[in-house]
């Protein structure tokens, strides 16, 4: 399994993140032979939000391992978000951060978060209260470590400015259609879709401050009209993909995959699946890596421009 370095720590982290999302769906004995399957294969990180399933990814989750003495705590590396409620309102209050990690740890069956991300901004964020509620999860050891989740740069300036803890990650969609944070790097100073900068240059910002990118939805097509592997409104894109899917002889689905480990931001991939084969088959990105020409020909099959 390809390791990156998350962000300006030393810590290393494989670059496919298992994502929880609908693992509420397995049962026990499945999620726990999944859970298996995915660490055997060097993908220990995975990734919760307390609303997942309404926190029932996290129970189950922490039921599987709790109930596995095979299965070791420290062989993982487990984080989760916080800040939605849903239905009502986006909550990054001092008081909500610190009773969700405490609902979180219930439910893992766990004593802390290796990492803790901030779910979505909240409009009515007062960073000191993120910066004391960080401050006080580290000094008791709940959480080691601290990031956002589709969060733009001067938000993530904003935060800095009070919080003491570096921010190693942001989670952010992004797949071979759905990249407009590449297209406006593209496309600079030019009146195409693409060039609209719609996260005020994301991309670069984490680049520059060494924060780790984490890819969600990588199959995603535009608008959430489902995956776009197969699909024919992607038919150009899916031909491309095959072509170089019997090169490398591996899956449709590590080919897409490997395009977004290709990035020298060194993102991690989410994936949310909760098949194995397809967990295995993203996990064998980390074994190619596209060439310059190959990477640009899956980017503009998607239906983008260069200039």
């Amino acid at each position: 399994m390809k390791k990156i370095q998350l962000g300006t720590s030393k810590l290393q982290a494989p670059a496919v993140v298992v994502g929880c999302m609908r693992l509420a769906d397995l049962s026990t004995q499945d999620m726990n032979h999944y859970i298996h399957t995915a660490i055997e294969h060097g993908a220990n990180f995975f990734d919760h939000a307390d609303i997942y399933a309404g926190g029932k990814s996290e129970e189950l989750f922490g039921k599987a391992v709790h109930e596995d003495s095979s299965l070791k705590r420290e062989d993982m590396m487990i984080q989760s978000k916080c800040g939605i409620k849903p239905g009502c309102c986006y909550d990054q209050s001092k008081e909500h951060i610190l009773q969700s990690v405490d609902h979180i740890l219930y439910r893992l069956q766990t004593d802390y978060l290796d990492v803790l991300l901030l779910h979505r901004p909240d409009a009515l964020v007062e960073p000191e209260e993120v910066a004391e509620a960080f401050a006080q999860l580290e000094k008791s050891g709940k959480v080691r470590y601290f990031g956002v989740s589709n969060h733009k740069p001067m938000q993530m300036e904003l935060l800095k400015k009070y919080v003491k803890q570096p921010l190693l990650i942001n989670q952010l969609q992004f797949s071979i259609p759905v990249s407009n944070m590449v297209a406006n790097g593209l496309e600079v100073n030019m009146e195409t879709e693409g060039a609209t900068d719609r996260d005020g240059s994301v991309l670069d910002y984490c680049r520059l401050h060494d924060i780790t990118i984490q890819a969600w939805s990588p199959f995603q097509m535009p608008g959430w009209q489902g995956v776009f592997l197969g699909n024919e409104a992607y038919a150009a894109l899916n031909k491309e993909i095959k072509v170089l899917a019997d090169k490398y002889q591996v899956s449709d689905t590590t080919i897409a995959a490997s395009w977004i480990l290709r990035h020298p931001a060194n993102m991690q991939l989410v994936a949310g699946t909760t098949s194995e084969k397809r967990l295995l088959e993203i996990i064998d990105a980390g074994h190619i890596t596209l060439t310059r020409e190959e990477w640009y020909k899956l980017y503009l099959a998607a239906g983008h421009q260069l200039p």
